[in-house]
């Protein structure tokens, strides 16, 4: 990372560019490891010192922060605090947003299997007297978190007759179908 250090009026010796090339580079490496460059600015302010910090963090990304202090160094390690929060901030919402686009790990998995029906009726009834065919295969399906309108709309795209979801609202297992009239049936357990 490139970082300038500058003073309007202010004396900026090798220490105190030291001490912000230091303190931006541990910044930048725990929260934000991507920074492209850092201008940091020092000015006085009526009694006080003030720093101003400019950040440009990636493409389209640039961060300020501002800081006062009795001394150059006090008004940095102000600047660089409130630096450091909203990098943590930015990296939260972005982490956030990237878990709530996955899709969920820990989905239950499901059963689908096929069950063949008797072509002739001259062969044996299956046992217990049930009047259903032999389960001829059968695989893992995953159970997906979707809105009724995308179960909908997987059902329809797979060309099958059922689709069975965990609701997103509800989190609840739900069903939609083809009813033999064209349209589009829901079974949800949770509705009252």
């Amino acid at each position: 990372m490139h970082v300038t250090v500058a003073g309007k009026q202010v004396e900026t010796g090798d220490a105190l560019k030291t001490h912000v090339r230091d303190g931006l580079d541990a910044i930048t490496r725990k929260y934000f490891d991507h920074a492209l460059e850092a201008n940091v600015t020092f000015h006085r302010s009526r009694a006080h010192f003030a720093c101003d910090i400019n950040l440009k963090a990636g493409r389209g990304l640039t961060m300020r922060a501002e800081g006062e202090g009795p001394d150059a160094h006090r008004a940095f390690e102000e600047a660089a605090e409130h630096l450091a929060k909203r990098l943590r901030r930015y990296r939260r919402r972005v982490n956030e947003h990237a878990r709530s686009a996955a899709p969920e790990r820990d989905q239950p998995a499901g059963l689908e299997r096929v069950i063949e029906i008797a072509a002739e009726e001259e062969e044996a009834p299956p046992p217990n007297g049930a009047d259903h065919g032999a389960i001829i295969a059968e695989h893992p399906a995953a159970i997906d978190l979707l809105t009724v309108g995308e179960a909908v709309m997987r059902m329809d795209l797979a060309h099958v007759p059922v689709l069975m979801f965990r609701n997103k609202s509800t989190r609840a297992l739900n069903v939609v179908y083809r009813r033999g009239d064209g349209n589009v049936g829901w079974i949800d357990p949770t509705a009252e």
